[in-house]
């Protein structure tokens, strides 16, 4: 806070602008809004020489004027400038909240900008709209170690869900812990999904339930896509269980194995100190024509984040490729070509990359391979349920999958509408 009171001194006063978020709880006994925590935290920072421009007010009820009016009295601001962030049903619909209060133009008036009139009928239409009335829905099991953590896999879940808004379905997210899958009969835990997630992670716990799930989504043709670690173990299953390489690993798991699938860069092999020498930050991949990652995003080059050490090891490349896992993406590096994205060619949608493509999603523009993932889902599930395609589950087995999914031993977890 020092620093910021700092900030303004040193770039003017036309040049900056406090916004503070402050609560006005509702206490439903009195039936009352009550403005004193806000005069208070308001208090304390004009202590410190901060004097709050605007006021973001959290509420769940509506503020009404003479509580607005009692505000900005007692915390120096303009009444215009008391802004009510109300409880909504949707983030999306926050700015549109925000906008029919005109705080962009009390922004810009502190800030001696003009004001030039913006239209948020794109956002409300593609985006608020959609997220609040799907024309249906699809399943989706996110595979990983740190399920138990609501926020471990937040940009994935987000990802998921500007997904759904461009298909215009809702996106039910099933967290399943990676290690409990080794224990239990894997249809169990997959003969309701849509689609199988399996995101990025480091260490090997967990490592062996991910690779059960892949080869579940492999076999099974389930939409499956793979992130980082997930591209990985996407790789190390099909050297072990379509091409009879018992024993393939990574060697970030396992130095003496007979068959590194994924090992370290090349560079970097004889590094000792691996501190600070990932692989990080955007590098170009060459899109392959004809495949389902160019059919993702139809250009030829793209810019994607990285964060990661190991690489899939060309040397298993053509191997891979006379049986239908291909290389679809590359990056063209200083010792030869390194596979960024990898698919499988007799497979309804199976991809996965080695980059992070959920840094790059937005609402209104969501990210390629998950906006044709879910796409891939929703196709598949709608197919089914019109009798054009079989569902991967027998009637017959269909009650033992529920109570399967119902019993809390096996570590799904229910936050916020991700189960």
């Amino acid at each position: 806070m020092e620093a910021v009171r700092q900030l303004r001194q040193e770039v003017g006063r036309e040049n900056s602008v406090f916004i503070h978020l402050t609560l006005v709880p509702f206490i439903k006994a009195a039936g009352e809004l009550k403005t004193k925590p806000t005069q208070h935290s308001v208090g304390r920072l004009r202590e410190i020489g901060i004097q709050p421009d605007i006021l973001l007010c959290r509420t769940e009820k509506k503020l009404p004027k003479e509580v607005r009016q009692k505000i900005a009295l007692f915390c120096n601001v303009d009444p215009e400038a008391v802004i009510e962030a109300r409880d909504v049903r949707s983030i999306y619909e926050v700015p549109l909240m925000f906008k029919e209060q005109n705080l962009d133009q009390v922004i810009l008036r502190y800030l001696r900008t003009e004001y030039r009139v913006g239209s948020l009928n794109d956002w409300e239409r593609d985006v608020v709209s959609r997220a609040l009335n799907p024309k249906g829905s699809v399943k989706i099991a996110v595979v990983g170690k740190y399920i138990d953590l609501q926020d471990a896999y937040k940009s994935i879940h987000e990802a998921l869900r500007h997904a759904g808004i461009a298909n215009n379905v809702r996106v039910n997210i099933r967290g399943i812990n990676s290690e409990r899958l080794v224990k239990n009969k894997v249809a169990q835990w997959f003969g309701k999904v849509d689609g199988i997630l399996v995101p990025g992670g480091f260490g090997y716990r967990g490592i062996e339930g991910k690779i059960k799930a892949i080869q579940y989504a492999r076999e099974q043709k389930v939409p499956f896509l793979g992130i980082c670690l997930g591209m990985q173990c996407a790789a190390i299953e099909f050297a072990r269980n379509a091409l009879g390489k018992k024993g393939a690993n990574s060697t970030e798991f396992s130095k003496k194995t007979n068959y590194p699938i994924i090992s370290l860069l090349e560079e970097q092999r004889q590094v000792s100190n691996l501190g600070g020498t990932m692989r990080l930050g955007a590098y170009v991949c060459e899109l392959t024509k004809n495949t389902k990652a160019y059919e993702a995003y139809k250009v030829d080059r793209v810019q994607e984040r990285h964060r990661h050490r190991y690489e899939f090891n060309n040397q298993y490349r053509d191997e891979f490729e006379k049986n239908g896992f291909i290389v679809s993406g590359n990056y063209q590096s200083e010792n030869g070509k390194l596979a960024e994205i990898i698919e499988l060619v007799d497979h309804p949608w199976f991809v996965a990359s080695q980059f992070h493509p959920e840094f790059k999603s937005k609402p209104d523009k969501p990210h390629p391979l998950f906006r044709d993932f879910v796409a891939k889902a929703v196709q598949l599930k709608r197919g089914a349920e019109n009798g054009n395609g079989s569902s991967r589950a027998s009637a017959s087995n269909q009650t033992a999958i529920r109570e399967v999914y119902d019993s809390p031993s096996l570590g799904l977890v229910q936050t916020g509408g991700v189960e």
